[in-house]
Formats: structure tokens, C-alpha cells, sequence
């Protein structure tokens, strides 16, 4: 009885401590990025750099979660009680994010689509690589080191057929098997279309006065809708860069061309669809430049139909006799930095190497495969079209027909037997005298 009084009094004092240290646990760790089942982590360090250590503690791990690779990096990396500057440690550009008390450590965090991860892909599994590098720089004042540079890869790995999210665009993020596939499938093209759109030109020669028609078009077969831009043009005579150029669409979809020189240059509204962007170029010739030929290079991308356009993504038109730009899309807002410097501001649209050291994918990011440069040409432009031959000819010029032939015919046998009864008849008449 005394026994079971006992065990009672343990439960009722042991049950609660139980209870919130596993609810104090699970706090501790709510908004940790804990890694999700099947992702593992792999730590490769090379030979010299494990000779390096000299048999040590490991000191490097890392933690893959859903769309991140969280690396730690005890600093006395070598087991050689000489710590390491944190600046000399970088994931694939990315460098050290935090640093860690207790137990001392430095932290770096990196997008997998970013710090250089390299994606592979197995039958089973999708593998994002990183490479850490040690790279000693000298104490301050004192021109030695006391460790060499050392190397460490990184493996993520995934189930092959479980989306990773790589919070690129709306909706809050994107499955692998979106942009893999973009990657593997996503087909861009620019072609040169007849004037009524009905195909492409059988013929690369073009008049100043008319109008080239270029069609640029996104495969995205098994892909979720995209809406295609064509970000900046440039044509040149030449495609070794020697030779003059000038940049007819830029500014990141502005047609710069319709207000630079009051063309009729511009995109064809409304959109065929949203995968396709038509347009028209005023055909124009360098000048001073002997040859007749130009190339047309032109970048296109890509975002999600259901993303919103913006200064960064658009395709915008000069309509002179409106002294106004006007968008494909409907959205002629952000056509206004047409007339000035588009994308400058925007928050989040920054260059890689201006970026912090913990980057984090803005929603005007878009995937690298996701844009193209392509190349047409070459194009050849004449000054003026040839006369026109016209196909009726006056009444003094137009040939006899076959009934005046032989009415004609008719009248000069008639005369000639006219001729030869009146010759007869002198003759005749000669010999009777």
C-alpha cells in the first residue's frame, strides 16, 4: 500500500516535469529550420584536409531543410587550438551569417539555388553540392599563417520525386518539378515572321520603309503558365562585336526605338498569347557601313503568368502622336521609367556581388535558365524597292491580237491582188500600143 501511495506521489510530481520539458523542447525549437524526413546532409572533407586535422573532432556539419543549406564551422577548424577568421571562410561566395557563443561556431546559411550549389540528379535522389573554402589571410601586422587553405563539399540530398521550394516566385514557392523542368524543356525563339503573321519569312531582304516582324516565343510544355519578355535588343552588322550596334529595345522592355527616332518600331497589342511577344522594327541601315547586313541579338525571359508585371518585366511601346509609353499587358504604369532608369529602385534587385553576405531570392528573381540570348540574321536591307514593271501598256504599245492579225493579214492580200490586177492591166495595155 505504502509502495503504491509512493508510486501515486512519483507520478503525480514526474508526469508534469515530463510534460513541460517536452513542451518547453518543442518551443525551443519552433522556428528553427529543422530538416525535414528524407533530406539528409553529407560532409565530404578532402585528404590533405583531413591529414590537416590531424585526427580531430569533426568541426564541420551542416543541415539541409527545404529550400536552404545551413553549414557550422567550429572555429578551431584543424584541431589545432589556432582559431580561424571568419572571414576567411565562404560557401560558394556566401560568407559567414552568425556566429554561435556557445558552444563557439561560425554559421553560414545559403539558398540551395544559391552560394554556388550545383544540382545533379540521380534516378532516386536530386543532390545540391556546395564547396566551403578556407582561405587563411595573415594576422594583421604579422605577415604568417599558421594553416593552409583547405576545401569541404557539401552534399543536400533529396528524394528524387519530392518538391523542394526555392521561394522564387508567387505562389509562395515554386516545386522542383517546375523549375527543373523550365531547366530541361523551357524552348526559346525568335523568328522572322511575313508581314500578316502567318508564318515565317521565306525571304531575309527587307526595304527602308518596311516593317520586320519578329515573333519571340516560350516552349513551356508540362509547365504552369508563364509570360514571356523580351528584355533588351541589340543589332549589329556584324556578331564579333567590331562592328556598330544599336540597342532598339532596352531598359528592360521599353522600345526604345518608337521615341529615339520617331519610328514606327513597337509591340504588336493584344498579345497572341502569353507565351508569345510579337513586335515590328522599323528597318533602318547603319551608317557609313558598306555591308547591308545586320543581326538582330536579343535576350528573352520568362516569369509566372500569374506574377504581376513590373519595371523589371514588361514590354512597353512609344505611341509619337500620344507622346506616351503603353504596355502590352494593360499595366502602362510601369512603363514610366521608360523615360528615365528602370529597376534602380527596386527593392530586392540588387547585383550579386553587391548582395550581403546571407542573399535572399527576391520575388523579381527569376531562375538563370529561365532567360536566353538568340541570335537572327543574317537580315539584308536595301535602300529602296526596284520599280515596279506595270503589266498594261498603252494602245500604242500593246501587242495585236490574233483577230487583227488576220484582219490585217486579209486587207494586205487583198491589196496585194489589187497591185497585181493593176499591174497586169498596164502591161497590157504597154503591148496593145
Amino acid at each position: 500500500m505504502g509502495c503504491s501511495a509512493l508510486c501515486l506521489l512519483l507520478l503525480a510530481f514526474g508526469l508534469p516535469s515530463l510534460y513541460f520539458s517536452d513542451v518547453s523542447a518543442a518551443f525551443a525549437f519552433r522556428g528553427s529550420k529543422l530538416p525535414s524526413k528524407g533530406y539528409k546532409a553529407v560532409v565530404i572533407q578532402s585528404k590533405d584536409w583531413a591529414q590537416q586535422r590531424a585526427a580531430s573532432p569533426q568541426t564541420v556539419s551542416a543541415v539541409c531543410t527545404e529550400s536552404e543549406v545551413i553549414v557550422t564551422i567550429n572555429p578551431d577548424l584543424f584541431g589545432t587550438r589556432h582559431p580561424v577568421q571568419a572571414s576567411d571562410l565562404t560557401l560558394g561566395g556566401c560568407g559567414v551569417t552568425s556566429q554561435v557563443s556557445t558552444p563557439p561556431a561560425f554559421v553560414i546559411e545559403g539558398l540551395l539555388q544559391g552560394c554556388g550549389g550545383i544540382l545533379t540528379m540521380s534516378a532516386d535522389e536530386m543532390v545540391y553540392s556546395f564547396t566551403l573554402d578556407y582561405s587563411p589571410s595573415p594576422i594583421p601586422g604579422i605577415p604568417i599563417v599558421r594553416s593552409n587553405p583547405a576545401v569541404v563539399q557539401i552534399e543536400c540530398h533529396y528524394p528524387r520525386y519530392q518538391n523542394v521550394s526555392s521561394n522564387a516566385f508567387n505562389p509562395t514557392w515554386v516545386p522542383y518539378t517546375s523549375t527543373k523542368s523550365a531547366e530541361d524543356i523551357l524552348g526559346f525563339s525568335l523568328i522572322i515572321m511575313n508581314s500578316d503573321w502567318s508564318g515565317p519569312s521565306s525571304s531575309k531582304t527587307f526595304y527602308l520603309g518596311d516593317l520586320i516582324s519578329l515573333q519571340a516565343s516560350v516552349d513551356n510544355t508540362n509547365q504552369a503558365p508563364l509570360r514571356l519578355f523580351v528584355d533588351h535588343c541589340v543589332a549589329a552588322s556584324a556578331t564579333d562585336g567590331s562592328a556598330p550596334s544599336y540597342t532598339f529595345i532596352g531598359l528592360h522592355g521599353c522600345f526604345i526605338d518608337g521615341k529615339t527616332t520617331n519610328s514606327n518600331s513597337h509591340f504588336v497589342t493584344p498579345r497572341v498569347n502569353s507565351s508569345i511577344l510579337q513586335f515590328e522594327l522599323d528597318a533602318f541601315r547603319f551608317y557609313g557601313v558598306a555591308t547591308s547586313s545586320i543581326f538582330i541579338t536579343c535576350t528573352l525571359k520568362v516569369t509566372l503568368a500569374s506574377q504581376a508585371t513590373d519595371s523589371l518585366n514588361k514590354a512597353c511601346s512609344y505611341i509619337p502622336g500620344l507622346s506616351q509609353w503603353i504596355s502590352v499587358d494593360g499595366s502602362d504604369q510601369v512603363c514610366s521609367c521608360c523615360d528615365t532608369i528602370c529597376g534602380a529602385s527596386l527593392p530586392g534587385r540588387k547585383r550579386a556581388e553587391k548582395l550581403k553576405p546571407r542573399p535572399r531570392r527576391s520575388a523579381l528573381t527569376i531562375p538563370a535558365e529561365w532567360e536566353q540570348t538568340l541570335v537572327v540574321g543574317p537580315l539584308f536591307l536595301e535602300g529602296q524597292r526596284p520599280p515596279v514593271v506595270s503589266e498594261h501598256l498603252t494602245a500604242m504599245e500593246a501587242p495585236p491580237s490574233g483577230s487583227s492579225v488576220l484582219i490585217l493579214g486579209l486587207v494586205l492580200g487583198v491589196l496585194a491582188l489589187a497591185c497585181s490586177a493593176f499591174l497586169g492591166f498596164l502591161y497590157q495595155k504597154h503591148f496593145n500600143f
